[in-house]
């Protein structure tokens, strides 16, 4: 009988779910869960349906498990990732993989000085129609891409009373809208355009400047929305705006790549189409196995009319991961690196809001 792959998860609040759920649909049992202390990692392992609870993140990683599963607070990523890659193991670790572009370089010299899979879930990239759009870039369908625009917004924020521990620096880091869902949208952008973001200019704004927070209200140290305006080392222009507080948006990631011949627009609150837009006529381009391209229809997991969404996309990413710690690595893995990328953005619009200039981003 083949042995089941055996996962550790650390953290046991939504995203940890998350995981879980794409452990068990990639074929795997989630062996070990660890929490803030012995007794949240009980509860944990009861609901994540895991074989047992562990009594500390050290006993975790030092277990019988296939890969690490780092679902923590930001500022706990660093730490967590740096015991498990000791112990040899492959990591996932949620973004941002590291809050500073120093901690994120370190973790990726300690992960090639292990020789082991990493992941980073930038999960969007594995909606069907986002490869989709990636694969008629890459074939010339577009012409010359010279326009990239588009925004993430959310509004879960979007009211003074509610709060977070990610509106604190010390433990979300120092950027929020954007360290949470800009980077979401610039490594898409990245990702399908194959153009990289070279110099940007960037502001930060916050719609409630205190939140509530136990009985009182406490200032907010991370911005609420971020305006990115950015160039290309292929010489096109851009803009992202990613908000937190935008009422009725629930998580809108949408896109716009605009080139001389045919421009493509995907939302990921409705994946399922792919709008391609072009002088004469405008076409949606349906999730349908039967007619993607090469590139995309081993993601369209379900048959056409079925929606697939953001649980599937996890799924897909995890099984990938998973794939390749197994042997060959899946094209479009997002790893450490693309991590490391994410920081350095990040790191890039803050000193740009703050100096209230533009910045180049290093390579």
């Amino acid at each position: 009988m083949t042995r089941r792959f055996r996962a550790g998860i650390i953290g046991a609040g939504f995203i940890g779910a998350v995981h879980a759920h794409a452990v068990r649909a990639s074929g795997g049992v989630v062996a070990l869960v660890a929490g803030s202390t012995p007794e949240s990692a009980a509860i944990a392992a009861e609901r994540l349906g895991a074989d047992q609870a562990a009594g500390s993140v050290e006993e975790l990683v030092v277990a019988d498990v296939d890969a690490v599963h780092i679902c923590t607070p930001n500022a706990l990523h660093v730490p967590f990732s740096e015991l498990a890659l000791r112990a040899g193991k492959p990591v996932i670790c949620e973004k941002p993989l590291a809050t500073t572009p120093e901690d994120a370089r370190r973790l990726v010299k300690a992960a090639g000085d292990a020789g082991v899979v990493t992941a980073v879930p930038f999960v969007y990239r594995y909606y069907p129609t986002v490869r989709e759009a990636r694969a008629r870039i890459a074939a010339g369908e577009a012409g010359l891409l010279w326009l990239l625009h588009g925004s993430y917004l959310q509004d879960w924020l979007s009211g003074g009373d509610e709060t977070n521990w990610r509106i604190d620096p010390a433990l979300g880091g120092g950027s929020r809208a954007f360290g949470d869902i800009g980077v979401h949208w610039c490594d898409l952008m990245e990702f399908v355009t194959g153009h990289r973001i070279t110099r940007l200019t960037a502001r930060m704004t916050t719609a409630f400047p205190q939140r509530r927070l136990g009985e009182g209200m406490v200032s907010v140290g991370t911005e609420d929305g971020a305006v990115v305006l950015f160039e290309t080392d292929l010489g096109a222009s851009g803009s992202v705006v990613a908000s937190q507080v935008s009422p009725g948006r629930k998580n809108r990631l949408w896109f716009s790549f605009d080139g001389t011949s045919t421009s493509y627009v995907f939302d990921q609150e409705s994946p399922d189409a792919l709008w391609v837009g072009g002088r004469g006529e405008n076409r949606l381009v349906l999730r349908d196995p039967d007619t993607l391209s090469p590139a995309a229809r081993p993601y369209a997991r379900l048959p056409a009319g079925h929606p697939q969404g953001y649980q599937d996309c996890f799924n897909a990413f995890v099984a990938d991961t998973y794939a390749a710690i197994g042997g060959a690595r899946p094209e479009g893995l997002p790893t450490f690196d693309d991590g490391l990328r994410a920081a350095v953005l990040t790191a890039a619009v803050i000193e740009s809001a703050t100096s209230q200039s533009w910045v180049e981003v290093p390579a």
